[in-house]
Formats: C-alpha cells, sequence, structure tokens
C-alpha cells in the first residue's frame, strides 16, 4: 500500500472551546502536530498541519497566555499559523435596553476553507483531515471532494464538538479521544532560538 500524504487543519478556538467544555483546559499546552500524527494510519504520513486562530483582545491576561503558547508552537515547529480577527460589535438587551460591545470571531472558517481548496488543487495532499464541529465548513469539504474525488476528507471532532453536516460532508468522522490529546504535550519548558525560556502557564499542564 502507498503513503498518503496528510494535511490537518485546526479550527484553534472551536478546538480550545471544546477542550474547556470537556473538563481538559490541563491539557491545553498541546503539541498539536503530535496530536495529528496520533490520528493516523500506518499507512498514512503527516505532511502538514496548519492551525487557525485569532489573537485575544482586551485582556492582557489571555493575551499573555495565548502569545506565550503561539510562541511555543512556533518554536518547536512542524505547525503553520493563520491568524483571523475579531471584529467588535454593538448587542442590545431587548428587554431593558442595556448596550454593550461583543468581539465576534472573523475569518476563520473562511481562512480554513481556502487553504483546504487551495491544498487540494495544488496537490499538497492525499488525505485531509479538518478538526473542527463547526458546519460552516462542510462546503468547502463538498467542493474538494466534488473537484478532487480522488482525495480523502476526514473530520476530527474537538470534544464536546459535533456536527451532523459536517458527518454527512466528510468521508469518515470520528470524534478525538481524550487520551490522544492528554498523551500529545509539549515539552515544558521550550527555549527559543535566541534562548527566551518559554513555560506552559499555570493549569496548562496537569500537576
Amino acid at each position: 500500500m502507498s503513503v498518503e500524504r496528510v494535511v490537518a487543519y485546526i479550527d484553534g478556538f472551536n478546538f480550545y472551546h471544546g477542550l474547556m467544555e470537556a473538563k481538559l483546559g490541563s491539557s491545553r499546552w498541546l503539541d498539536l502536530r503530535a496530536m495529528c500524527a496520533n490520528l493516523l494510519k500506518p499507512h498514512q504520513q503527516l505532511v502538514g498541519v496548519r492551525y487557525f486562530t485569532t489573537r485575544v483582545r482586551n485582556d492582557p491576561t489571555k493575551q499573555a497566555r495565548q502569545g506565550t503558547y503561539i510562541e511555543a508552537l512556533q518554536a518547536h515547529g512542524g505547525v503553520d499559523i493563520d491568524f483571523g480577527h475579531f471584529l467588535s460589535k454593538s448587542a442590545q438587551c431587548k428587554q431593558c435596553g442595556y448596550k454593550w460591545q461583543r468581539n465576534e470571531e472573523k475569518k476563520t472558517d473562511v481562512n480554513i476553507a481556502v487553504r483546504l481548496l487551495d491544498d487540494a488543487y495544488d496537490d499538497l495532499f492525499d488525505v485531509a483531515i479538518v478538526i473542527s464541529g463547526d458546519s460552516d465548513l462542510a462546503p468547502p469539504i463538498e467542493s474538494v471532494q466534488r473537484r478532487h474525488p480522488a482525495k480523502t476528507v476526514v473530520v476530527a471532532f474537538p470534544p464536546k464538538r459535533r456536527s451532523a453536516e459536517l458527518r454527512r460532508a466528510a468521508h469518515v468522522a470520528f470524534p478525538i479521544g481524550d487520551g490522544v490529546i492528554r498523551k500529545s504535550r509539549l515539552p515544558d519548558p521550550i527555549f527559543k532560538a535566541n534562548g527566551h525560556m518559554l513555560q506552559a502557564p499555570q493549569g496548562w499542564l496537569p500537576t
């Protein structure tokens, strides 16, 4: 059997919130490449990991923790990071009239869709693993299968995330087990090329 090239596409915020809902917050110091490699079959080879996220705003503590993790991923290597952005929108309570600003994550699903379609067109994978429970990704998955019938698209659901639409669109869909997540840890600490040390934020590793 020939070796299948695999590229993984990780919906960062969808995955993160799934971790937190599943009470896996102590596994946030996560080696994304190792996790994806642990999802492969013996005849498959991981040739790319794309991580899609948005930088947190308006909360310095969360910004610092996320920044440390992103730097750690970059220093450890093996993961390409695509950034979206937050859009501030006005919201108002229909009952009391109270107004506030809320941030909505934008571009992540579009970025995943574009990368997935571009990589299929450029023949960068035989199998794509989409790690998300966002049903908005069903159309690009269907497009890849329609335009590139020799390629396979697999959906791996983050903890506490499911989508019937994604399950129907993909060739195969399955949940990522807690055990795969718990054993896929980044080293702690990680050292950057300049010698700067990066340590897991408090609570991001089991005590």
